[in-house]
């Protein structure tokens, strides 16, 4: 049995203010990603490779804050960070601080397959994108007018924030987790991060273990929220430790993660799932979170509020 989760951020999305228009560009576009990803799965295809066609989708769509829809840093411009991690096998990679690349997603796939590294960053990882034959994109590409509003106002009240698009505080990384019909399970994660950031900033996206993890043993994991949180509670890696040692189910350990640790220290946001069995949890500790699943032979559940 295959099944396949994905999340197109966590935060404060005030029902109040979505429009049936907004509402139903949101739900297509989750529905055209997760499909992308049942696609490979249904030809038997690995979760590794399912994750990356997912969250391929959603870097292509300017509605989230990931590829094509990254909100712009400091200096005016799109700085993303991408992981992914196999739970087969173990493997990871990873990019952070990089410009130009359509889909980062991909090109953190490519430091898996084709580098002896897990984490590449700015430059060097742009140069290693030019040795694997990627296109280097120009500005105009990840030019989306509502993420410049974004960068003015935040640059006005002198914050750093994150992507709130037209709802306070809401997240906009996107990621998923998928089993495949082999019993694999694997994650991938991508974000544009915080508007208006500076000095290099890092989030918990491209971090294994705290914005992404899989292990078959145990579960995979997608994150979205305040990465800061994320890192400092090593968020992924720490449901994986619940399951393992404390025998914990998926459900358990997420909720005890992100609705009792997070909270504690004042981080919001929320996570998705899977497990070796093919659950698949969605938790979060915000009001919202643009999420879509489905299993083989069942229907296919989208969410928001």
């Amino acid at each position: 049995m295959y099944s396949i989760a994905i999340h197109g951020g966590a935060g404060t999305i005030d029902k109040s203010l979505m429009t049936s228009e907004r509402e139903k560009a949101y739900k297509l576009a989750l529905q055209t990603s997760i499909q992308k990803g049942e696609e490979i799965l249904k030809k038997g295809g690995s979760a590794i490779d399912a994750v990356a066609a997912a969250v391929c989708e959603l870097e292509n769509q300017p509605l989230f804050n990931a590829g094509k829809g990254s909100v712009f840093n400091a200096a005016g411009k799109n700085e993303m960070d991408a992981s992914i991690m196999d739970g087969n096998r173990m493997l990871a990679g990873a990019v952070a601080g990089i410009w130009g690349i359509k889909n980062p997603v991909l090109l953190a796939k490519e430091v898996m397959l084709n580098s002896e590294h897990v984490l590449m960053m700015g430059k060097g990882a742009i140069e290693f994108a030019k040795q694997q034959k990627f296109e280097l994109l120009p500005d105009d590409y990840f030019f989306v007018e509502a993420r410049y509003i974004q960068l003015l106002q935040a640059k006005k009240a002198g914050v750093m924030q994150l992507d709130h698009a037209d709802h306070k505080n809401k997240k906009g990384t996107v990621g998923a987790v998928a089993k495949d019909i082999h019993g694999n399970i694997a994650a991938a994660t991508s974000t544009g991060g915080m508007t208006n950031k500076k000095f290099g900033r890092v989030g918990d996206t491209p971090i294994i273990g705290s914005g992404c993890y899989a292990n078959n043993n145990t579960c995979a994991i997608s994150c979205t929220g305040h990465g800061e949180f994320f890192m400092r509670q090593v968020v992924a890696y720490d449901i994986s430790c619940l399951m393992e040692y404390k025998n914990l189910s998926l459900e358990d350990a997420c909720n005890e993660v992100v609705k009792n640790k997070l909270v504690k220290t004042g981080g919001e946001g929320g996570l998705i799932g899977v497990n070796r069995k093919g659950d698949i949890c969605f938790s979060f500790n915000s009001p919202g979170m643009y999420r879509a699943m489905i299993k083989e032979n069942e229907e296919l559940f989208i969410g928001i509020f």
